[in-house]
């Protein structure tokens, strides 16, 4: 008895296959957790997946639960998921049929409160420290007077008016702005482009690359600034060639973007007084350095003064420098004539000496041993002339023995000379004949162009040439007027003409009838008859 009521009320059981069970309990689920909050720390996070979904699990100290974002949700996050960060996550709870599991679709996430925020900045900031993105010996110096400023900032807000303003107060520059987002999602990602696309400009570019950059924006929430604490733009900073400052929020507020800045301004203000100098504290300066050069320059020039009067009076006077060389002058003129009286003295005395000691007998002697000098040396001369002559005569009868043989080898020399010159002549006669040809068969040939070129073969066929006065040929009537002495030039010679009045009608084409019809052999004839006038006629 009590089997069967078993058996009976296992029977009473409704039964599921294992799909209608998780299909009831995933509608169970979804229908009761459809909206819910979860506060947990990110675990297991490794970037969004090829397929631009993101997976990852929340938990506590006890529990844990799958996460995933789907990639629409991702690309709208304000705030980006990271490994260790505690996020409240809004979304729905959803189960996996095909294992038995549960998990959140995240569709909202923030950090968990101001803390973790925080938290989360001081962990980037000691991660890209460690990197050297804050070092003192990367900032690098703002230029004195640049003439390019480059502002990434919003192009509506408060920030770009007061940067202006204060620019043109103080030294009015050429400011290019590159607008971007400064809170929202991709605000981070425009920041760091306007960055390096200020960097990449060229010289050549058709916008000039600034001198320094100023990345400013006004004061907000921790939230609102945000983005100035993104590694993306943190790395865009610390990476610029041109010197750049940030301006992000008020005095008190520090992003960290300011660390890895080359200057901090604490207003976006105080960031267009540090980017230019005041022009009127120059000019002022420069003025004040000009009229002190000038009161030195002047000063210097009066201790010049002063110091070359000094020199002048301590100078002595002309005469006194003169008196010496003109007593030296005087006293040398008073002892010249003095002095040429006892030389033309001395000289004379030893004239006197020298006379003296020239006797006749001491004449007569130099000459004959003079004359046996002589004698000497022409007896030596004619011993040089006869062994010369001897040496000659030797050498003239060795020569006449060696000319007999002479004729028969000039002979033989003449004869092989002979036979060689008759070959050349015969080469040189062929050679000529040849040339000869080659010349004469191009000469024909240039005359027979002459020929078919020159004007005369149209003079053959009844043409004729009309030349004025100075012997030009005349190719327009217009050239002409009356009265105007020509020839005209025929194949057989030249006739001289008078040229009557112009008409300005057509000639009338020649009558084909035979009896105006006249050879040209028979005009020329009857041209020859004709007695000689001594002009011509054009008709």
């Amino acid at each position: 008895m009590n089997s069967f009521f078993n058996d009976d009320s296992r029977s009473n059981l409704a039964e599921f296959t294992v799909s209608e069970l998780s299909g009831s309990i995933k509608r169970t689920i979804e229908t009761a957790f459809d909206h819910v909050r979860v506060r947990g720390e990110i675990s297991g996070y490794r970037g969004p997946h090829s397929s631009g979904h993101a997976y990852f699990s929340l938990k506590d100290d006890k529990s844990r639960i799958d996460a995933v974002i789907w990639k629409g949700s991702f690309s709208k996050l304000k705030y980006r998921p990271e490994e260790g960060m505690e996020v409240i996550a809004t979304g729905r709870i959803t189960t996996f049929p095909g294992s038995s599991k549960y998990q959140i679709v995240i569709e909202q996430m923030e950090p968990a409160g101001a803390g973790a925020l925080m938290a989360l900045i001081e962990e980037r900031k000691r991660k890209l420290g460690a990197e050297g993105l804050f070092d003192a010996a990367r900032k690098k110096p703002l230029p004195f007077m640049p003439k390019v400023i480059g502002v990434v900032t919003s192009p509506t807000g408060a920030v770009i008016r007061d940067i202006l303003h204060r620019i043109s107060d103080r030294f009015p520059v050429h400011v290019v702005v590159w607008p971007v987002k400064v809170q929202g999602e991709g605000s981070g990602e425009e920041v760091a482009n306007a960055i390096n696309g200020f960097n990449a400009l060229g010289p050549g570019d058709d916008v000039p690359r600034p001198d320094v950059l100023i990345v400013a924006r006004g004061g907000g929430s921790l939230e609102d600034l945000w983005s100035f604490n993104d590694e993306i733009v943190v790395r865009a900073a610390a990476a610029s060639e041109i010197p750049l400052i940030s301006a992000v929020g008020h005095e008190t507020d520090w992003t960290l973007i300011d660390y890895a800045a080359d200057v901090r301004a604490p207003t976006p203000t105080g960031a267009a007084e540090m980017a230019v100098p005041v022009k009127a504290e120059l000019v002022a300066q420069v003025a004040n350095l000009a009229a002190r050069h000038s009161g030195a320059f002047a000063r210097q020039m009066d201790q010049r003064r002063q110091n070359l009067r000094a020199l002048a009076r301590a100078l002595p006077s002309l005469d006194q420098l003169l008196a010496l060389p003109r007593r030296r002058f005087d006293e040398a003129a008073t002892a010249l004539g003095r002095s040429l009286e006892l030389n033309t003295m001395a000289k004379r005395r030893s004239f006197e000496r020298v006379a003296s000691a020239l006797r006749p007998d001491m004449l007569v002697r130099r000459i004959q041993e003079r004359r046996q000098t002589v004698a000497e040396r022409s007896a030596l001369a004619e011993r040089i002339i006869e062994r010369m002559i001897d040496r000659l005569r030797t050498r003239i009868g060795r020569a006449d023995a060696a000319l007999t043989a002479v004729p028969a080898r000039l002979k033989g020399h003449t004869d092989r000379g002979r036979d060689r010159l008759s070959s050349l002549m015969l080469r040189a006669d062929s050679a000529i004949g040849n040339e000869l040809r080659a010349q004469r068969a191009a000469l024909t040939g240039h005359e027979r162009m002459l020929q078919s070129l020159s004007y005369k073969n149209v003079l053959m066929r009844g043409y004729a040439v009309i030349r004025d006065g100075e012997d030009r040929p005349v190719s327009r009537a217009a050239a002409l007027s009356a009265g105007d002495a020509i020839s005209i030039e025929f194949a057989d010679g030249r006739v001289a003409a008078i040229t009557g009045e112009r008409d300005g009608t057509p000639p009338a084409p020649p009558s084909p009838g035979p009896a105006q019809a006249k050879p040209a052999s028979a005009s020329r004839a009857a041209r020859k008859t004709e007695p000689p006038s001594g002009q011509g006629s054009l008709f």
